[in-house]
Protein backbone atom coordinates (compact mmCIF):
# COMPACT_ATOMS: atom_id res chain seq x y z
CA UNK A 1 0.00 0.00 0.00
CA UNK A 2 0.89 3.57 -0.47
CA UNK A 3 1.01 6.12 2.38
CA UNK A 4 2.46 9.86 3.28
CA UNK A 5 6.17 9.36 4.76
CA UNK A 6 6.69 12.86 6.43
CA UNK A 7 10.44 14.18 6.48
CA UNK A 8 9.71 17.47 7.85
CA UNK A 9 6.49 19.66 7.57
CA UNK A 10 7.44 20.50 4.15
CA UNK A 11 8.92 17.61 2.66
CA UNK A 12 6.25 14.84 2.07
CA UNK A 13 6.44 12.16 0.19
CA UNK A 14 3.45 9.23 -1.33
CA UNK A 15 5.58 6.01 -1.41
CA UNK A 16 4.99 2.13 -0.74
CA UNK A 17 5.04 1.16 2.75
CA UNK A 18 4.22 -2.19 4.33
CA UNK A 19 0.25 -3.39 4.23
CA UNK A 20 -1.32 -3.47 7.38
CA UNK A 21 -3.54 -6.45 8.49
CA UNK A 22 -6.33 -6.62 10.70
CA UNK A 23 -5.18 -8.45 14.22
CA UNK A 24 -7.84 -9.23 16.97
CA UNK A 25 -10.34 -6.56 17.79
CA UNK A 26 -9.27 -4.79 14.71
CA UNK A 27 -10.53 -3.80 11.40
CA UNK A 28 -8.88 -2.75 8.44
CA UNK A 29 -10.37 0.62 6.24
CA UNK A 30 -9.99 1.43 2.87
CA UNK A 31 -9.44 4.98 3.38
CA UNK A 32 -11.60 7.83 1.00
CA UNK A 33 -10.05 10.50 3.36
CA UNK A 34 -8.18 11.64 6.21
CA UNK A 35 -8.44 14.63 8.30
CA UNK A 36 -5.61 17.10 9.05
CA UNK A 37 -5.52 18.30 12.62
CA UNK A 38 -2.29 20.21 14.23
CA UNK A 39 -1.58 17.47 15.75
CA UNK A 40 -0.13 16.66 12.93
CA UNK A 41 1.44 19.67 12.08
CA UNK A 42 3.33 19.13 15.30
CA UNK A 43 4.45 15.15 14.41
CA UNK A 44 5.54 16.19 11.24
CA UNK A 45 7.91 18.76 12.90
CA UNK A 46 9.15 16.47 15.31
CA UNK A 47 7.65 17.42 18.68
CA UNK A 48 4.95 15.12 18.77
CA UNK A 49 6.07 11.27 18.46
CA UNK A 50 3.09 8.81 18.34
CA UNK A 51 2.05 7.07 21.46
CA UNK A 52 3.91 3.39 21.64
CA UNK A 53 2.63 1.19 19.86
CA UNK A 54 1.17 3.58 17.41
CA UNK A 55 1.44 3.93 13.48
CA UNK A 56 4.49 6.57 13.20
CA UNK A 57 2.34 7.49 9.65
CA UNK A 58 0.24 10.90 9.94
CA UNK A 59 -3.29 10.80 10.68
CA UNK A 60 -5.79 10.70 13.31
CA UNK A 61 -8.96 10.79 11.86
CA UNK A 62 -10.55 9.01 8.29
CA UNK A 63 -13.36 7.63 6.70
CA UNK A 64 -13.61 4.66 4.21
CA UNK A 65 -14.80 1.03 4.27
CA UNK A 66 -13.73 -1.39 5.71
CA UNK A 67 -11.91 -3.92 3.90
CA UNK A 68 -10.78 -6.53 6.59
CA UNK A 69 -12.09 -7.74 10.07
CA UNK A 70 -10.09 -9.32 12.60
CA UNK A 71 -11.14 -12.22 14.93
CA UNK A 72 -13.21 -11.00 18.04
CA UNK A 73 -15.11 -8.53 15.77
CA UNK A 74 -18.81 -8.21 15.89
CA UNK A 75 -20.86 -5.48 14.42
CA UNK A 76 -19.37 -4.47 11.59
CA UNK A 77 -19.29 -6.03 7.95
CA UNK A 78 -16.81 -5.85 5.07
CA UNK A 79 -18.16 -3.33 2.76
CA UNK A 80 -19.22 -0.98 5.27
CA UNK A 81 -19.17 2.93 5.09
CA UNK A 82 -17.23 4.12 8.49
CA UNK A 83 -15.16 7.13 10.20
CA UNK A 84 -13.28 6.40 12.44
CA UNK A 85 -10.86 7.87 15.52
CA UNK A 86 -7.25 7.05 15.02
CA UNK A 87 -3.81 7.39 17.39
CA UNK A 88 -2.05 7.18 14.33
CA UNK A 89 -2.05 6.13 10.37
CA UNK A 90 -4.67 7.77 8.68
CA UNK A 91 -2.61 9.89 5.78
CA UNK A 92 -2.62 6.43 3.63
CA UNK A 93 -4.53 4.01 1.18
CA UNK A 94 -5.21 1.69 4.27
CA UNK A 95 -5.46 1.68 8.19
CA UNK A 96 -5.93 -0.92 10.98
CA UNK A 97 -8.19 0.56 13.51
CA UNK A 98 -10.26 -0.93 17.20
CA UNK A 99 -13.48 -1.70 16.56
CA UNK A 100 -14.07 0.52 19.19
CA UNK A 101 -12.84 3.39 17.63
CA UNK A 102 -15.32 3.01 14.68
CA UNK A 103 -18.01 5.03 14.19
CA UNK A 104 -20.86 4.77 11.42
CA UNK A 105 -21.02 7.34 8.66
CA UNK A 106 -24.23 9.56 9.61
CA UNK A 107 -26.98 9.64 7.30
CA UNK A 108 -26.81 12.38 4.56
CA UNK A 109 -22.99 12.93 5.37
CA UNK A 110 -20.98 12.30 2.07
CA UNK A 111 -17.95 9.56 2.68
CA UNK A 112 -15.47 11.91 2.04
CA UNK A 113 -16.96 14.73 4.64
CA UNK A 114 -16.96 12.20 6.86
CA UNK A 115 -13.55 12.02 8.04
CA UNK A 116 -14.26 15.96 9.04
CA UNK A 117 -16.30 14.39 12.03
CA UNK A 118 -14.34 11.90 14.21
CA UNK A 119 -11.74 14.00 15.92
CA UNK A 120 -13.57 17.05 16.59
CA UNK A 121 -16.61 15.09 17.73
CA UNK A 122 -14.89 13.07 20.21
CA UNK A 123 -12.74 16.11 21.23
CA UNK A 124 -15.39 18.22 21.75
CA UNK A 125 -18.09 15.88 23.20
CA UNK A 126 -15.22 14.64 26.11
CA UNK A 127 -14.29 17.76 27.17
CA UNK A 128 -17.21 19.55 27.28
CA UNK A 129 -19.78 17.30 27.98
CA UNK A 130 -17.62 14.38 30.23
CA UNK A 131 -15.20 16.30 31.55
CA UNK A 132 -16.48 20.14 32.06
CA UNK A 133 -20.26 19.10 32.46
CA UNK A 134 -21.66 21.80 30.41
CA UNK A 135 -24.68 22.59 31.68
CA UNK A 136 -27.96 24.66 29.08
CA UNK A 137 -28.11 28.21 29.73
CA UNK A 138 -24.32 28.99 30.90
CA UNK A 139 -21.96 30.44 28.79
CA UNK A 140 -19.35 28.84 27.03
CA UNK A 141 -16.15 30.55 25.17
CA UNK A 142 -14.21 29.04 22.52
CA UNK A 143 -11.27 30.21 21.68
CA UNK A 144 -10.03 29.57 17.59
CA UNK A 145 -13.79 29.81 17.06
CA UNK A 146 -13.17 29.49 13.43
CA UNK A 147 -11.17 26.28 13.61
CA UNK A 148 -12.43 22.78 13.46
CA UNK A 149 -12.55 22.34 16.34
CA UNK A 150 -14.48 25.42 17.28
CA UNK A 151 -16.90 25.18 14.33
CA UNK A 152 -17.96 21.75 15.48
CA UNK A 153 -18.08 23.30 19.34
CA UNK A 154 -20.32 25.72 18.43
CA UNK A 155 -23.04 23.75 16.59
CA UNK A 156 -22.82 21.35 19.23
CA UNK A 157 -23.21 23.58 22.50
CA UNK A 158 -26.01 25.73 20.68
CA UNK A 159 -28.01 22.35 19.98
CA UNK A 160 -27.49 21.61 23.82
CA UNK A 161 -29.02 25.09 24.59
CA UNK A 162 -25.52 26.81 26.14
CA UNK A 163 -24.69 30.48 25.23
CA UNK A 164 -21.75 30.54 22.88
CA UNK A 165 -18.82 33.37 23.11
CA UNK A 166 -15.84 32.99 20.09
CA UNK A 167 -12.44 34.82 19.46
CA UNK A 168 -11.31 34.95 16.35
CA UNK A 169 -8.71 36.75 14.32
CA UNK A 170 -10.71 38.38 11.69
CA UNK A 171 -14.32 39.51 10.50
CA UNK A 172 -14.98 37.15 8.26
CA UNK A 173 -14.25 34.42 10.71
CA UNK A 174 -16.13 35.65 13.08
CA UNK A 175 -18.94 36.08 10.51
CA UNK A 176 -18.81 32.10 10.36
CA UNK A 177 -19.13 31.46 13.83
CA UNK A 178 -22.12 33.58 13.91
CA UNK A 179 -24.01 31.89 11.62
CA UNK A 180 -23.39 28.91 13.37
CA UNK A 181 -24.69 30.29 16.21
CA UNK A 182 -21.85 32.01 18.21
CA UNK A 183 -23.76 35.22 20.10
CA UNK A 184 -20.60 37.13 21.63
CA UNK A 185 -17.82 37.45 18.79
CA UNK A 186 -14.38 38.93 19.46
CA UNK A 187 -11.32 39.41 17.85
CA UNK A 188 -8.60 38.62 19.22
CA UNK A 189 -6.47 41.17 17.06
CA UNK A 190 -8.19 44.12 18.79
CA UNK A 191 -10.23 43.60 22.08
CA UNK A 192 -9.51 41.80 25.15
CA UNK A 193 -11.38 39.12 25.48
CA UNK A 194 -11.36 38.83 29.48
CA UNK A 195 -13.28 41.98 29.58
CA UNK A 196 -15.91 41.07 27.07
CA UNK A 197 -16.61 37.87 28.63
CA UNK A 198 -16.57 39.49 32.49
CA UNK A 199 -19.14 42.10 31.41
CA UNK A 200 -21.11 39.18 30.07
CA UNK A 201 -21.28 37.32 33.40
CA UNK A 202 -17.97 35.41 33.21
CA UNK A 203 -17.54 31.90 31.06
CA UNK A 204 -19.25 28.39 32.49
CA UNK A 205 -16.49 26.67 30.23
CA UNK A 206 -13.56 28.40 28.46
CA UNK A 207 -12.39 25.24 25.44
CA UNK A 208 -8.92 26.40 25.51
CA UNK A 209 -6.30 25.62 22.35
CA UNK A 210 -3.97 28.41 23.44
CA UNK A 211 -2.42 27.36 26.79
CA UNK A 212 0.27 29.27 28.16
CA UNK A 213 -0.63 32.99 26.90
CA UNK A 214 -3.80 32.83 27.66
CA UNK A 215 -4.08 31.40 30.79
CA UNK A 216 -4.49 34.88 33.27
CA UNK A 217 -6.62 35.69 30.78
CA UNK A 218 -8.41 33.21 31.05
CA UNK A 219 -8.77 32.62 34.94
CA UNK A 220 -9.83 36.27 34.41
CA UNK A 221 -12.57 34.98 32.41
CA UNK A 222 -14.24 32.75 34.26
CA UNK A 223 -17.60 32.56 35.99
CA UNK A 224 -17.60 31.72 39.50
CA UNK A 225 -17.33 27.95 39.75
CA UNK A 226 -16.29 27.94 36.05
CA UNK A 227 -13.50 25.82 34.31
CA UNK A 228 -10.85 26.33 32.32
CA UNK A 229 -10.25 23.13 29.61
CA UNK A 230 -6.81 23.29 28.06
CA UNK A 231 -6.53 21.13 24.72
CA UNK A 232 -3.55 23.12 22.85
CA UNK A 233 -0.33 24.51 23.33
CA UNK A 234 -0.38 26.97 20.09
CA UNK A 235 0.89 29.86 22.72
CA UNK A 236 3.47 28.15 24.94
CA UNK A 237 3.53 25.79 27.67
CA UNK A 238 4.66 27.79 30.73
CA UNK A 239 3.07 30.27 32.44
CA UNK A 240 2.60 31.64 35.75
CA UNK A 241 -0.95 30.55 37.79
CA UNK A 242 -2.50 33.00 39.88
CA UNK A 243 -3.80 30.65 42.52
CA UNK A 244 -5.79 33.38 45.15
CA UNK A 245 -7.92 34.04 42.18
CA UNK A 246 -8.95 30.40 41.33
CA UNK A 247 -9.32 30.19 44.93
CA UNK A 248 -11.20 32.96 44.85
CA UNK A 249 -13.78 31.74 42.13
CA UNK A 250 -13.74 28.08 43.28
CA UNK A 251 -12.90 27.38 39.99
CA UNK A 252 -11.07 24.37 37.75
CA UNK A 253 -8.32 24.40 35.64
CA UNK A 254 -8.08 21.14 33.48
CA UNK A 255 -5.88 19.86 30.51
CA UNK A 256 -6.78 16.64 28.67
CA UNK A 257 -5.37 14.73 25.80
CA UNK A 258 -6.91 12.63 23.38
CA UNK A 259 -4.75 10.36 21.26
CA UNK A 260 -2.52 8.99 24.13
CA UNK A 261 -5.54 7.61 25.73
CA UNK A 262 -6.48 3.85 26.34
CA UNK A 263 -9.04 2.07 23.81
CA UNK A 264 -10.38 0.76 26.89
CA UNK A 265 -11.96 2.01 30.30
CA UNK A 266 -14.12 4.67 31.26
CA UNK A 267 -12.06 7.64 30.25
CA UNK A 268 -11.05 5.43 26.93
CA UNK A 269 -11.49 6.34 23.65
CA UNK A 270 -13.95 3.41 22.98
CA UNK A 271 -16.08 4.81 25.60
CA UNK A 272 -15.41 8.38 23.77
CA UNK A 273 -17.08 6.87 20.72
CA UNK A 274 -19.94 5.40 22.27
CA UNK A 275 -21.49 8.73 23.71
CA UNK A 276 -20.65 10.28 20.32
CA UNK A 277 -22.69 8.07 18.46
CA UNK A 278 -25.15 8.07 20.69
CA UNK A 279 -25.47 11.68 21.42
CA UNK A 280 -23.60 13.70 18.68
CA UNK A 281 -24.58 11.00 15.15
CA UNK A 282 -28.63 11.88 15.47
CA UNK A 283 -28.41 15.56 15.44
CA UNK A 284 -25.55 15.30 12.22
CA UNK A 285 -28.23 13.16 10.81
CA UNK A 286 -30.61 15.74 11.33
CA UNK A 287 -28.45 18.71 9.69
CA UNK A 288 -28.41 20.61 13.58
CA UNK A 289 -24.83 19.87 13.36
CA UNK A 290 -22.41 19.87 10.28
CA UNK A 291 -19.17 19.18 9.01
CA UNK A 292 -17.38 22.21 8.20
CA UNK A 293 -14.69 21.27 5.19
CA UNK A 294 -13.15 24.57 4.65
CA UNK A 295 -10.30 22.58 2.15
CA UNK A 296 -10.22 19.42 0.13
CA UNK A 297 -6.66 18.34 -1.28
CA UNK A 298 -5.40 15.24 -2.73
CA UNK A 299 -2.98 13.39 -0.39
CA UNK A 300 -0.59 14.12 -2.51
CA UNK A 301 -0.39 17.62 -1.62
CA UNK A 302 -0.20 16.87 2.53
CA UNK A 303 2.36 19.29 2.70
CA UNK A 304 0.16 21.93 1.29
CA UNK A 305 -2.58 21.24 3.39
CA UNK A 306 -0.43 21.51 6.33
CA UNK A 307 1.03 24.89 5.48
CA UNK A 308 -3.01 26.01 5.20
CA UNK A 309 -4.23 24.56 8.61
CA UNK A 310 -0.38 26.25 9.88
CA UNK A 311 -1.16 29.89 8.54
CA UNK A 312 -4.89 29.81 9.48
CA UNK A 313 -5.92 30.45 5.94
CA UNK A 314 -9.06 27.90 6.02
CA UNK A 315 -12.01 27.95 8.49
CA UNK A 316 -13.28 24.73 9.49
CA UNK A 317 -11.49 21.60 8.95
CA UNK A 318 -8.82 20.47 5.89
CA UNK A 319 -9.27 16.77 4.41
CA UNK A 320 -7.00 14.86 2.28
CA UNK A 321 -8.69 12.68 -0.20
CA UNK A 322 -7.14 9.04 -0.63
CA UNK A 323 -9.71 7.38 -1.80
Amino acid sequence: MRAIIAVSTERMTWQEVPDVAAHAGEVVIKVAAAGVNRADLLQAGGSYPPPPGASDILGLEVSGTIAEIGPGVTGWSVGQSVCALLAGGGYAEYVAVPAAQLLPVPAGVDLVAAAALPEVACTVWSNLMMTARLRPGGLLLIHGGASGIGTHAIQLARALGTRVAVTAGSAAKLATCSELGAEILINYRAEDFAERIREAGGADVIFDIIGAKYLDRNIEALADGGRLVIIGMQGGIKAELNIATLLGKRAGVIATALRSRPVDGPDGKGAIVEQVTTNVWPLVAAGTVLPIVGAELPVQEAAEAHRLLKAGEVTGKVLLRVG
